[in-house]
């Protein structure tokens, strides 16, 4: 790790103000992702800006939807009172990721933004377009159990690890932020990118712009909801395949739905074909069966991760039936 100069702001403005005086400086708060990069020397910033003093921390409930701000820990959000009641799938995918002391230290804003856990993106001795553009992509013919049977590119078969942002995805969530150019929204599932040609770009974020918070809209899925991550062992694992599933019930039929996967793609991946497949039907595994064929299509494996091909339809179908139950 090379030596840098850490600071800390005072407020939004000033992080973003001191951040854009240097090419090569970066924001910090929880570090959980951050510090094990500099210690491999994927990256090497020349400044942190430390921005855990800020006022980024609260979880406010207001007219029509919640904003947690973006330095909210992981662990305050899961074990929120009001979370767990209005948008218990955000907790239940929180609680699922990573380990407990880990989700004490991490924010709201760094678990969206972390990189992806690909082997070949760690090693600098190794190709990774993600870590070093135009270098190749080792996990292409490589070893790539873990990695994206959606959205991938020549360039890039990585998956993005974050259990929340899948999460996040299906609740149809807005990323606010502030940069040099002032303050804006994203939507949520616009905010990671697909690989392309350009897969050292994780997301839609401007040059030194800072998440300030997420908001989520109010809704109706309080009570069929389920986070299914299916992992090589139950604790502190990323997701092989994983699959976020709300339900609104009534009368035994399907009034709206959200349904979104982890594991398989370079972002959350939305699933928004099976969404509208499911809307007025009648709950039933053969439903649910055939709205998970109907997600994996154009899915393409890469011969290590060849059975996420199978695992993929039948934890969508199991999270379902699993929320359907509730």
């Amino acid at each position: 790790m090379k030596n840098f100069q850490i600071i800390k702001a005072l407020s939004s403005s000033s992080a973003v103000s001191n951040i854009s005086k240097e090419k090569e400086a970066m924001f910090i708060a929880g570090g959980t992702n951050l510090v094990d990069l500099m210690k491999k020397n994927v990256v090497a910033p020349d400044k942190l800006v430390d921005i855990t003093g800020l006022d980024l921390k609260k979880i406010e409930f207001l007219t029509g939807k919640v904003s947690i701000g973006a330095l909210a820990k992981n662990s305050q959000v899961a074990e929120d009172a009001s979370i767990k009641e209005k948008h218990p799938l955000l907790a239940l995918a929180l609680a699922a990721g990573a380990s407990q002391q880990i989700r004490h230290m991490a924010t709201v804003g760094g678990n969206m933004l972390q990189k992806t856990r690909c082997s070949y993106f760690y090693n600098t001795d190794m190709p990774c377009n993600k870590r070093t553009p135009k270098s190749g992509c080792g996990a292409i013919g490589g070893s790539n159990r873990m990695h994206a049977i959606f959205g991938a590119s020549d360039s890039c078969i990585a998956v993005h690890p974050s259990d929340m942002c899948v999460a996040l995805a299906a609740l149809d969530a807005t990323v606010l932020v502030e940069g040099p150019k002032g303050k804006r929204q994203i939507k949520f599932t616009d905010f990671h990118r697909l690989p392309g040609n350009t897969p050292e770009k994780d997301n839609t974020l401007e040059n030194k712009e800072l998440i300030t918070s997420v908001e989520i809209p109010d809704n109706n899925f309080t009570k069929n909801v389920h986070y299914l991550k299916v992992r090589d062992r139950t604790s502190y694992a990323f997701a092989l395949v994983s699959v976020a599933a709300a339900l609104d019930i009534k009368n035994n039929v399907i009034n709206d739905v959200r349904l979104a996967m982890g594991g398989v793609a370079h972002k959350p991946w939305r699933l928004t074909e099976a969404e509208e497949f499911l809307k007025g039907k009648t709950v039933s595994e053969e439903i649910f069966k055939k709205a998970a064929d109907l997600s994996m299509k154009g899915a393409k494996a890469y011969g290590g991760n060849d059975f996420k091909l199978t695992l993929g339809p039948n934890a969508i179908t199991e999270a379902l039936t699993i929320a359907a139950s509730k």
